[in-house]
C-alpha cells in the first residue's frame, strides 16, 4: 500500500510541483511547459504521453482526494496534461507556448461551458477531464489565432 500511495503523490503532484506554496496549479503549468520546451520532441509524443498521463492521472487524483479532499490544490496532474494538451501540434515557440499557458490558465480558471459542468464528475474524472477540455480551448485557440494571420508574430 505504501508504494501505491507513493506513486500516487508522485503522479498527482507532479513530482512534487503541487506542494508550491503560492498558485501550486499555475506552478504545474509551467512546469509543464517547460519540460515540454525542453525535453519533448514531438507534438506524437507529447499527445501520447497527455494520453497516458490523463488515466494515471485520474487514478492518482482519485487516490489523493480520498485523503485531501475534492480536488485538493495539491493535485496539479491536471494542470500538466490540461497543459500539454492546449500545446499539442502548436509551433514550438516561446511566443506559442507562452499564449498557450495564458489561454490555458484563463479557460482552466473561468471554466467556461461545459467546462464547469466536468469538474463535477466523481473522483479523479472530474478534476482530469475539466483541464482536459480547458487545454483543447485553449488549442483551438491558438490555432484560430494562428491561421487568421491576425498575428504575423506567431510563426
Amino acid at each position: 500500500m505504501h508504494l501505491k500511495k507513493t506513486l500516487a503523490y508522485i503522479i498527482g503532484t507532479v513530482l512534487g510541483s503541487g506542494y508550491f506554496p503560492k498558485a501550486p496549479g499555475t506552478a504545474g503549468s509551467l512546469f509543464a511547459v517547460l519540460f515540454y520546451y525542453f525535453f519533448i520532441s514531438s507534438g506524437w509524443v507529447l499527445l501520447v504521453l497527455s494520453f497516458v498521463l490523463f488515466f494515471a492521472g485520474a487514478a492518482s487524483a482519485t487516490f489523493i482526494e480520498r485523503e485531501k479532499g475534492k480536488d485538493a490544490q495539491l493535485i496539479v496532474i491536471d494542470e500538466l496534461v490540461g497543459q500539454w494538451i492546449a500545446c499539442l501540434f502548436l509551433p514550438k515557440t516561446m511566443p506559442v507556448l507562452a499564449a498557450a499557458f495564458l489561454f490555458f490558465r484563463l479557460f482552466d480558471i473561468f471554466k467556461p461551458y461545459p467546462i464547469d459542468k466536468l469538474q463535477n464528475l466523481a473522483g479523479g474524472w472530474g478534476v482530469m477531464s475539466d483541464d482536459a477540455l480547458a487545454g483543447i480551448y485553449a488549442n483551438v485557440t491558438i490555432q484560430l489565432i494562428i491561421f487568421s494571420g491576425v498575428f504575423t508574430w506567431i510563426p
